[in-house]
């Protein structure tokens, strides 16, 4: 089994490697190049920092943006976004301008704004995960979160509360997206890393 992870120069790629390896895969393949990812039978794109950003980095690769919508959305393979990966599956960013996503669910990434101005921006630290609904590789528990922005729109999974209630997952069909990092969240994380990679959607 081939997992592509994608490398848009802005994630923490070699903790979600290690931490995909010690969810049992084997065969990980940590690229941008499309031909790579067309073959790939699962695909993670991990990403930190600004929106903005993470879209150019990934629109700069020539073909990327293409053969991640033909592989995915076309063809069904396991995909899993994972911080701004999630962000990115999203219409748009509003992060330093408005920015576009790759349109995969209907949403808008906005500046996380808690009902209790005592509450801190970033969202930094473990916080709880709660599904709105069964789904195959989401449980309830605590994860590590770390972002600014977050997503508001349609299919959302999971939620979290920062002084009010903020996505923590969203997807549909084969579509994953996490705003908390997997790969920083101990056996929470690896437990979810291990159910997608034997899923199928």
């Amino acid at each position: 089994m081939t997992l592509a992870l994608v490398d848009i120069e802005s994630g923490n790629l070699r903790s979600v490697e290690n931490a995909l390896r010690a969810a049992g895969a084997d065969d990980i393949a940590v690229t941008a190049d499309p031909d790579v990812i067309a073959r790939a039978e699962r695909i993670v794109l991990p990403g930190v920092g600004a929106f903005g950003a993470c879209a150019a980095n990934l629109r700069k690769i020539d073909g990327l943006e293409q053969v991640l919508a033909e592989r995915v959305l076309k063809e069904g393979a396991p995909f899993l976004g994972i911080c701004v990966g999630m962000q990115l599956m999203a219409d748009s960013g509003e992060e330093m301008g408005t920015h576009r996503g790759l349109g995969w669910i209907a949403g808008r990434v906005r500046l996380l704004t808690p009902a209790d101005p005592m509450a801190k921006v970033p969202h930094m630290g473990w916080n709880d995960v709660i599904p709105l609904a069964p789904h195959p590789l989401l449980a309830a528990g605590e994860a590590y979160f770390l972002h600014s922005y977050a997503f508001e729109g349609e299919h959302v999974l999971a939620r979290t509360d920062h002084a009010g209630p903020v996505t923590a997952a969203i997807g549909r069909d084969n579509l994953l997206g996490v705003q908390f990092h997997p790969e920083k969240s101990q056996r929470y994380g690896l437990a979810l890393l291990e159910k997608f990679l034997v899923w199928r959607p």
